[in-house]
């Protein structure tokens, strides 16, 4: 099977479980399609063990041979970025900027220790022998939050502006972070290099200033192209020539592409939709950018669906990755609760701010993709189930409830 027939699968599967989706289970479309995907690949999965071994092992082969790690990372998600930011007003990010920063670097960090110090004591009751620093690593991979699919039900839960920049500021900048942090691991596991306070300091500046410093100018040179043009078509070109080509230089010049990305989605979604559109390029862009952020979520979540088939899930593994579930969200509020009690004094902050960002701090993608990542081995099968077992949990249980939960909340105000 060739990338184009993968492509066209792929596709064809996401619209059917969409249309599925739509008009029998009327659950959030990724929601839905990834549910939908996960009962389907289950049912492959006891074929096989029915004595129907072709349809498992044709289907075991196709989705192996779809690198999920680099579709996401160096594909995927420098879309999904661009796309998200490019609806986010820079006023309301600047007004609570320094809790969205708090929150992607202390929260990533804090999520990083609390949850990896707990996964090891975890993994060592259930039997499974991992060292330290690979606990940490599940930590730092782990940490990142991907509310994306939450946002809309937010919005019609009535959440409040503020909080829902927050929500939203917060998951487009701890993505990048969370890398760094992965990497800095990743190093000490690899053994190839001393890692001192030094060397973490200098490759946080490189990836992550870097990776600002690149998004901003990278960005001005598209708002520059953009206004001396009148013509949708050419424009969005532009666009898609800042997000793939952007993406793929940052990440040739080892600064953060996703950050890169998210800072440059600001200053067209802002600085360009402003002075350098006109009313027609805007609707053409918002729709073609909607668009393929809707097409990209839906095949990103189908993809998560179906992993099912190539994930070793043991016992062991599914014990801890239950007992993971509650750590995780209670790292989670530690690592919200501690700067927002903090601001409190200086800043102003719905009645259930804490609750709502923990609840709604879904696991997706990102995470799955870190995890698969890892070198080949033991350790990458059990951090990728338990990982797996995680997302999922956080997806369905935490992404079909928060808006019914954000509601119960203002009754009780």
């Amino acid at each position: 099977m060739g990338m184009f027939d993968l492509i066209a699968v792929l596709l064809s599967l996401a619209a059917i479980f969409s249309y599925i989706n739509f008009r029998l289970i009327k659950l959030p479309t990724t929601i839905g399609i990834m549910l939908i995907a996960i009962l389907v690949s289950v049912a492959i999965v006891v074929l096989g063990f029915l004595g129907f071994g072709e349809i498992h092992g044709k289907a075991t082969y196709a989705l192996n041979r779809i690198d999920f790690n680099k579709t996401l990372m160096n594909g995927m998600l420098s879309f999904l970025l661009f796309a998200g930011a490019l609806h986010v007003n820079l006023e309301d990010l600047a007004k609570h900027k320094y809790i969205i920063t708090i929150l992607a670097t202390f929260g990533i960090v804090a999520n990083t220790f609390i949850v990896g110090s707990l996964a090891w004591l975890v993994f060592t009751l259930v039997h499974i022998k991992l060292s330290y620093i690979y606990c940490l690593l599940f930590g730092s991979l782990i940490a990142p939050t991907d509310p994306v699919a939450v946002i809309g039900i937010l919005k019609k839960a009535g959440i409040s502006k503020s909080l829902e920049t927050k929500i939203t500021g917060e998951s487009l900048f701890n993505d990048g972070v969370a890398v760094v942090v992965f990497l800095v691991l990743m190093g000490i596991v690899a053994g190839g290099h001393e890692v001192t306070f030094q060397h973490i300091t200098l490759l946080f500046i490189e990836e992550a200033i870097g990776g600002m410093i690149f998004g901003f100018v990278s960005g001005m040179i598209a708002f520059w192209m953009l206004k001396a043009v009148d013509n949708y078509q050419v424009e969005i070109l532009v666009t898609l020539a800042l997000v793939m080509g952007g993406y793929a230089l940052a990440n040739m010049l080892h600064v953060s592409g996703p950050i890169a990305v998210v800072v440059a989605g600001l200053l067209i979604g802002n600085k360009g939709r402003l002075l350098a559109m006109s009313e027609k390029t805007r609707e053409h862009l918002d729709s073609f950018w909607e668009l393929i952020d809707e097409v990209l979520n839906a095949v990103l979540f189908l993809m998560i669906g179906m992993e099912v088939l190539v994930i070793t899930i043991k016992m062991n593994y599914l014990i801890a990755g239950l007992i993971m579930i509650p750590i995780v969200l209670i790292a989670r509020f530690i690592s919200v609760s501690v700067p927002v009690a903090l601001m409190r004094p200086v800043k102003e902050f719905s009645p259930h701010a804490i609750k709502i960002l923990t609840w709604g701090g879904l696991r997706g993608g990102i995470s799955v993709a870190l995890a698969l990542s890892l070198p080949a081995g033991e350790a990458r099968e059990v951090l990728l189930a338990i990982t797996y077992i995680i997302v999922v949990f956080s997806i369905l249980a935490q992404g079909l409830t928060i808006g019914c939960y954000v509601k119960s909340l203002k009754t009780t105000e």
